[in-house]
């Protein structure tokens, strides 16, 4: 892990630090988000527009193993602190997820800021997931950073309605409050190699746009926890999101805390890298989704 950190030590220097570049992160353009060609040729690939926004979904349908698990889909929402699009790490983990569950992942491209707001996102996020649970389908909902943070505000916004069933939930250090005033980042922050607050501060008053950072709609640490399917969470020692994530362990319901994995001495985002700890991660959250949604082993 230590080489890693020294690379994404440079991309921290360079858009974290200071509220600068994080404002100047805002302002650069926005990059393809279209799945890469070495995606295609393990998966078949297909895209639709939900609200506006594009929809793809990954399938394991030519290995024969497409349908193993029945009524349930996964739903990925990819991470990039609410202004950058997904990326290649992402894709592997969706591509992997397809292959080895023998699902249909669904990937909603939600809106960035500056263009687009925390709302906006919540609200075609749940479009995705009535779209993908009709017919009484079922959903597990998995995300990163960002894209868990808007995982779980899907999950409580959603929270017991009949027409929208989630098996559960994989939240891999998710970004859970805008305001970033838990204490303890203080002393994480020290040693996260990756992420510092002077740079999210811009991208989160840009992604409220208006409203307050601690409005349960753009914070779920805030909101109602109650109800919440089970969640599976993963985040690392070295990694400023880590305060939050112990106080959800925290404060969710026994039955809603299915798992909690803090991965010592682990950066962001640890399961997406392509180190021996990323690998064994993902396997493990490939064998709790198997699990939690019935799924034969392959």
């Amino acid at each position: 892990m230590k080489v890693v950190a020294l690379v994404v030590r440079l991309t921290r220097r360079r858009a974290f630090l200071s509220e600068e570049a994080g404002a100047a992160m805002l302002r650069q353009p926005q990059s393809s988000s279209h799945p890469p060609r070495s995606l295609r040729r393990r998966c078949a690939v297909s895209s639709r527009q939900i609200g506006g926004f594009q929809v793809h979904t990954v399938s394991a349908a030519e290995t024969g193993r497409a349908g193993e698990t029945g009524q349930t889909s996964l739903v990925f929402l990819h991470g990039g602190a609410y202004t950058r699009e997904i990326v290649r790490q992402h894709w592997e983990l969706v591509a992997h997820l397809a292959v080895e569950l023998g699902v249909d992942v669904h990937v909603p491209l939600y809106g960035l800021a500056p263009r687009h707001d925390g709302l906006e996102a919540l609200a075609f996020v749940t479009d995705v997931l009535e779209t993908v649970c009709a017919g009484g389908r079922t959903a597990y909902v998995v995300g990163d950073s960002a894209g868990g943070g808007l995982a779980l505000l899907a999950a409580q916004a959603t929270a017991g309605r009949d027409d929208i069933r989630i098996a559960g939930l994989t939240l891999i250090a998710p970004w859970l409050d805008l305001t970033m005033s838990n204490p303890g980042i203080d002393a994480v922050e020290r040693i996260d190699p990756w992420l510092a607050r002077p740079g999210l501060r811009p991208v989160a008053r840009s992604w409220a746009n208006g409203l307050p950072l601690d409005d349960p709609r753009l914070s779920p640490i805030r909101g109602e926890l109650n109800g919440v399917p089970p969640v599976d969470l993963w985040v690392g020692t070295r990694d400023i999101t880590l305060p939050d994530c112990r106080l959800l362990r925290d404060l969710l319901p026994t039955a809603s805390l299915a798992g909690y994995h803090e991965q010592a001495d682990a950066i962001h985002d640890t399961p997406l890298l392509p180190v021996p700890e990323g690998r064994a991660a993902r396997q493990s959250i490939t064998d709790h989704i198997r699990r939690r949604t019935l799924a034969p082993a392959p």
